[in-house]
């Protein structure tokens, strides 16, 4: 009776240690909270170190309290001669630029690097040329081949970084996706109260 009572002790004090976590930290797991719901990523910093490594770092420092998703792509609001792609973008750029482009030039990892394609649920830094990514994440709803290396959507045929994918909350990826926009804006912005760690 005795011991077993030891080892309840036991069990109880080592989930009161601070840094226990019952995520593997080979995968991470991050929260989106959002005013639509909760989105829950996991990451992949062993193939995306330094895409990986640069997001957690912004949640971690509490960077995207009060941000947003902002943008969304879908068949409806491209240009018909254009490579079609569908996600929705979200980050500080429309709650605070100046703090958004101070943080910018994470090392891009391709996805022949990295060999995390842009499938359905995928999470991905935006950017303009390679190297030039900063804050601003998307989401793929779908399979976007076109996002990576080689694909269509970039003249450089270099892709965007993938480094992550949803795990859960897909249903309000989704959501958020069907919600009113205008000109590539949503309308209104989807308010993210906080992303954090797991």
């Amino acid at each position: 009776m005795h011991r077993n009572y030891l080892w309840i002790v036991l069990i109880a004090f080592t989930g009161l240690l601070p840094g226990c976590s019952s995520s593997n930290p080979a995968t991470p797991h991050i929260l989106i909270r959002t005013q639509a719901g909760d989105i829950e990523i996991e990451l992949y910093p062993r193939q995306a170190p330094r895409t990986a490594g640069a997001f957690l770092s912004y949640v971690d420092s509490g960077f995207y309290k009060n941000s947003s998703f902002y943008r969304v792509l879908n068949d409806d609001n491209q240009a018909s001669n254009a490579p079609k792609s569908e996600l929705i973008q979200g980050g500080i750029w429309k709650t605070d630029y100046k703090k958004a482009v101070r943080h910018q030039d994470i090392p891009h990892e391709t996805t022949q690097q990295t060999h995390l394609l842009h499938k359905d649920g995928v999470i991905s830094l935006a950017r303009t040329t390679p190297g030039t990514a900063g804050t601003e994440f998307f989401i793929c709803v779908g399979d976007q081949p076109g996002f990576d290396y080689g694909g269509d959507n970039n003249a450089d045929g270099q892709g965007y970084a993938a480094f992550g994918k949803v795990v859960k909350g897909m249903d309000i990826v989704r959501n958020i996706y069907a919600r009113p926009e205008n000109n590539q804006s949503f309308d209104p912005p989807v308010i993210i109260n906080e992303i954090v760690r797991l």
